[in-house]
């Protein structure tokens, strides 16, 4: 049985803990949490699961991988912490602040031989992942144009309003386009590298230095290109993927009322240049699903009976490109990656 510690029992660390308990070949020993009424609703949902004020005590106990799951500004102390501590790492995303710190944590990894993943669950999804599938075997020949979108609900606020908090959340770029960026990067990898990004944003309270609308486009060695946009001033939460190829068109859909539900709307449609046809997707789709895959898939890459779904190269790149977008949308200009 593989043991897990969770540092952060918020909203998103509770359903770290609930995704660790629909494996019983996963245990989960230790949550620590700073906040005392979220400790105490931990240690009412889960009894038999220690609850720490002080994650250095779990740190110290015998969990094989910790979770890291706390606001944006901890990343990197935290993950240094428990890689010197031994322990393996999954460190929610954005995998750091900036790529100096996940620079010095890809080093830490390597130097006390752990294994570390970032939380890019995306790439274990079963409609997003079928995409990456179909593109890898060449279905639309090479991609040309992909656009990814999102329209959904403003942000939950987090423990103590940290996301709405520049300082601690660093950017909103961080929080939810960094997945598609990652998305976008991934799709198109086996073809051409990203080479610039351009990109415009907007907020609707700019004191808060955050910004709800933000507009990207990647532009790849072949020249090739990705639109990613997204806007959190919306409703509900609903995700498109559009990527064309020199042979055929690929459009996924999502659609949820929360961006956590298990019952969402999804299809996956396919143009190979004659005809449209649905593709089939085995499971459920979703973040809540694909975190239950992804802390799985944890454990068999210690074990040595999986590869990594995001190493820290990976996420740092994410990271790379958001800072990009950061400065170009600031800056009004090009970024050359």
């Amino acid at each position: 049985m593989t043991s897990y510690g969770i540092i952060g029992g918020g909203a998103w660390g509770q359903c770290y803990a609930k995704a660790i308990a629909a494996h019983a070949e996963l245990e989960l020993t230790a949550i620590a949490e700073t906040d005392g009424d979220t400790r105490a609703t931990l240690r009412k949902n889960f009894p038999n699961v220690s609850v720490l004020s002080d994650y250095h005590e779990l740190l110290a106990a015998d969990a094989e991988i910790i979770a890291v799951v706390v606001p944006n500004h901890l990343h990197h102390q935290i993950g240094s912490d428990a890689l010197r501590a031994g322990k393996h790492l999954l460190m929610e995303k954005p995998f750091a602040l900036n790529t100096e710190e996940c620079d010095d944590l890809i080093r830490l990894s390597s130097e006390r031989k752990r294994t570390l993943a970032v939380g890019h669950q995306f790439r274990l999804s079963s409609l997003w992942g079928k995409i990456k599938e179909k593109i890898d075997a060449e279905f639309i020949g090479r991609p040309r144009y992909s656009l990814i979108e999102l329209s959904r609900n403003p942000f939950r606020r987090g423990v103590d309003g940290w996301r709405y908090d520049s300082r601690r959340v660093g950017d909103w770029i961080l929080e939810e386009p960094i997945h598609f960026l990652d998305l976008a990067s991934w799709y198109f990898e086996r073809f051409s590298s990203p080479i610039s990004v351009t990109a415009v944003s907007n907020a609707m309270n700019p004191e808060q230095r955050l910004y709800e609308n933000v507009g990207a486009q990647i532009e790849f060695s072949d020249g090739s290109f990705a639109i990613v946009a997204q806007t959190t001033g919306a409703f509900e939460h609903h995700q498109t993927v559009k990527i064309v190829g020199e042979e055929g068109t690929l459009w996924g859909k999502w659609s949820g009322a929360l961006d956590r539900t298990r019952n969402p709307e999804f299809f996956l449609k396919a143009f190979d240049g004659h005809i449209v046809q649905d593709i089939p997707i085995e499971n459920t789709p979703g973040e809540l699903f694909e975190l239950e895959e992804q802390i799985l898939r944890m454990a068999k890459m210690i074990r040595g009976e999986s590869p990594i779904h995001c190493t820290g190269i990976e996420g740092r790149f994410a990271v790379r490109l958001s800072q990009a977008v950061q400065k170009s949308s600031r800056q009004k200009r090009r970024i050359e990656l």
